[in-house]
């Protein structure tokens, strides 16, 4: 049995796999395998990729693995990134202004605000951070960037602080903001769809792929993905035969995502916008 998980559900994970079982743990973030590495010492069925999920298929190749038991995708921002102060992907501290998943990679948040077009700046915080006041936003951080370079989270804060109204505050009024900048600092919704796509392919037959999204963009892309793969005939009624070429590969587990329960949300308040979504690879339907 082989098994692609996200790290932070690797332990539950590992316990339940036979001992010819292998879990792949794949994340961009070297820390955070690193940290993998020291909570799971205790299993040896364990192979550790720093790689990117959008290139599951390429990963498996690599490993000589033709196809999988289960993915587990857990997407977004980790816990332990968040915790992690240095890494400027929470408003609550003052830090660099980071935001990357991969520290390998050249683009940072820091980049993004001092270097994008104001229109550029206000289209990604309006789509990616569904951000009603992206414009005025956008405006305030090119005017203050002109006198100074903006460097840490505390500053790009206070510009935010001054564009949103406190009547129009509901949470942390920089945490849609902060979603944008980090969506776009890691490429993390364009390659969605096709990756969830892709990574259904790799399943065996009745394999399941299970993912977890925090808000609605992800979400969004993912039921999407699931629903082409289900691939229903969109052919009119009363055709004698399929035309519309429309192939299916499995099916679609979850109708409705499944929430996080009251317990779950009280003990770990970070869950309360997660939903799971679980689709069932077919290979001859």
């Amino acid at each position: 049995m082989e098994l692609c998980g996200g790290a932070g559900h690797s332990i539950e994970i590992a316990k339940k796999l036979s001992k010819d079982g292998i879990l792949i743990g794949i994340d961009r973030d070297e820390e955070a395998l690193t940290y993998a590495k020291k909570r799971l010492n205790e299993f040896e069925n364990i192979k550790y990729v720093h790689d990117n999920h959008d290139n599951m298929e390429i990963i498996l190749k690599k490993l000589q693995i033709d196809k999988v038991d289960g993915i587990l995708l857990d997407l977004g921002v980790s816990s332990y990134q968040i915790d992690e102060k240095s890494r400027g992907f929470t408003y609550i501290n003052d830090a660099p202004l980071d935001m990357r998943m991969d520290k390998s990679q050249e683009m940072t948040a820091e980049y993004v605000i001092n270097n994008y077009k104001e229109d550029e700046l206000a289209r990604i915080i309006f789509e990616f951070g569904e951000e009603r006041f992206s414009r005025i936003i956008a405006r305030k951080i090119c005017e203050y960037r002109k006198n100074k370079t903006i460097k840490t989270t505390g500053e790009l804060v206070k510009i935010i602080e001054n564009c949103v109204p406190k009547s129009n505050i509901s949470g942390h009024p920089a945490k849609r903001t902060f979603q944008a900048i980090r969506i776009e600092v890691n490429n993390e919704i364009e390659p969605l769809y096709n990756s969830i796509i892709n990574s259904v392919k790799c399943l065996k037959e009745n394999g399941r792929m299970c993912v977890i999204t925090f808000h609605s963009l992800e979400d969004r892309s993912v039921k999407k993905a699931f629903s082409d793969l289900e691939g229903k005939c969109t052919c009119p009624p009363g055709l004698p035969y399929c035309v519309c070429g429309k192939k299916s590969f499995g099916k679609i587990i979850t109708k409705k995502p499944i929430l996080p329960s009251k317990h779950e949300m009280g003990t770990n308040s970070r869950s309360k916008s997660a939903k799971l979504r679980v689709f069932e690879r077919k290979i001859d339907i």
